[in-house]
């Protein structure tokens, strides 16, 4: 399984910038078709002896970043959903606007690095707030905003529900809990000496 940092990493030299992403979007289809698309995502995509490179290339006709990382589960499932997304448009019927309008493999991409290993693609399927951050992901790295939200409402609610916001949140919170922790150790240590000197004067 790859290092989560690094998988972080080459998603940060992929996307070109968040602030990027959202001044390049455009009304796109409702969030609900999306995520309920991402329910019904076939057992053939999510199966492990499918290859990556091949679903992608008969899906998208290129290949994708996530596919040097095909060895973690994380990233070919949250690939393989992403690329289902896609699929689906000829399968079952485009959504209005088509997916296949926007940047499909950077939003294949994101899903498999930005999302996949902060939020468990397993999870994408019955969790309904872990889906809604799949879908939400997906439009805006494909270039559109949910039918009916501004491009401020739509950062708005991403952020919301952002798994790896959330976890920086919680090591920041983490790490303002350790640093208090130690200032106490060292006022204690502080004191103890302070005390030791003081008895040993007398």
């Amino acid at each position: 399984m790859a290092d989560t940092e690094d998988l972080l990493a080459a998603w940060s030299e992929r996307s070109g910038g968040e602030a990027e992403a959202w001044a390049r979007t455009r009304t796109g289809p409702s969030l609900e078709s999306v995520a309920a698309r991402i329910s019904r995502v076939p057992q053939e995509f999510l199966d492990e002896r499918v290859s990556l490179r091949a679903l992608a290339g008969d899906v998208l006709g290129a290949q994708i970043v996530a596919s040097g990382f095909d060895d973690d589960p994380r990233v070919r499932q949250g690939a393989a959903i992403g690329l289902w997304l896609v699929a689906a448009e000829g399968l079952l019927e485009p959504l209005d606007p088509p997916l296949s309008t926007g940047s499909t493999a950077l939003a294949v991409d994101a899903l498999a690095l930005r999302v996949a290993p902060v939020s468990s693609p397993s999870e994408w399927t019955s969790d309904d707030e872990r889906r809604t951050e799949a879908a939400r992901s997906f439009l805006l790295w494909c270039g559109f905003l949910p039918a009916g939200e501004d491009a401020e409402t739509a950062a708005s609610l991403l952020a919301a529900c952002d798994s790896l916001a959330r976890n920086r949140a919680l090591a920041e919170a983490y790490e303002g809990h350790r640093h208090r922790a130690d200032i106490a150790r060292k006022l204690h240590e502080a004191r103890r000496k302070e005390a030791a000197a003081r008895y040993s004067s007398e």
